[in-house]
């Protein structure tokens, strides 16, 4: 393996500038073709990814309005069998005050009585604010969930169509990530590094650029005659004053000579 590896480094040392000017064209060629693949699914990768968060979101909001609810109507039962106690003790204390003795008990038993009937009306307004509180939660929950399958419907409509695109385009793309990868290998590491960096800063992903019009094909500035004759000669790597991206002429890209 390391054998192998000290080949391919040796290879790549041995290698003229035109060949890697060519190579890293090549390199080129076939990294925008994938971009322009990528630009056909557009925004939808990211519209997936913000539907499936957002419906993650939606289960969750869900779920939560389900747990309110069946806590909310575990408390209007409790308050309900409070009330029946309740209840009970005051038929038991009204009982009690027919068998006393003295106005002492009588008072003391009025009062007991006084105070479960408060107690009775507490449970009764907890219950109706339990009962409003989960009329409510069920208009949230009946909410949300029409939200979740009009926003399922959306995410399988462009799950649909994203899948169609990449069907369509799987084979092109991974014939041309192959072809990438096999070209790379031929390029020594620091100028695959440079190239990689100037694609990650080009704002269109292209790091090496045809001179077109005596301009370069990349951020469209003129280029001097000497400095064109330099690109031409293939002595050394050129890259452009302006935007920094690596400059072949086009007779290297595409076997043309320029006939202006």
């Amino acid at each position: 393996m390391a054998k192998k590896q000290a080949e391919v480094v040796a290879q790549q040392a041995q290698q003229s500038v035109e060949q890697k000017l060519s190579s890293l064209f090549k390199l080129q060629e076939a990294d925008s073709k994938i971009d322009e693949i990528q630009r056909l699914r557009g925004e939808l990768p990211l519209e997936v990814k913000d539907l499936e968060d957002e419906l993650a979101g939606l289960e969750t909001r869900i779920s939560k309005i389900q747990d309110e609810i069946s806590q909310k109507e575990k408390d209007i039962v409790t308050k309900k069998d409070e009330i029946k106690d309740a209840q009970a003790q005051v038929k038991k204390y009204e009982a009690d005050q027919m068998k006393v003795s003295n106005s002492r008990e009588f008072e003391a038993i009025s009062k007991e009585i006084e105070f479960q009937k408060l107690n009775i009306e507490l449970f009764e307004k907890r219950i109706r604010e339990y009962s409003y509180d989960v009329e409510n939660r069920k208009k949230a929950l009946e909410d949300s969930k029409a939200k979740y399958d009009e926003r399922k419907l959306d995410l399988d409509a462009k799950e649909t169509e994203l899948n169609t695109i990449i069907n369509e385009t799987k084979a092109e793309e991974d014939h041309l990530k192959a072809e990438a990868e096999n070209i790379s290998r031929t390029i020594d590491e620091r100028l695959l590094n440079a190239y990689s960096r100037l694609r990650k800063n080009a704002r269109n992903g292209v790091a090496v650029a045809t001179v077109e019009r005596d301009a370069c094909g990349g951020c469209f500035n003129k280029i001097p005659p000497q400095r064109q004759l330099d690109i031409k000669s293939h002595k050394k790597i050129i890259v452009c004053e302006y935007c920094g991206r690596i400059l072949v002429d086009k007779e290297l890209a595409f076997g043309e000579t320029d006939a202006e």
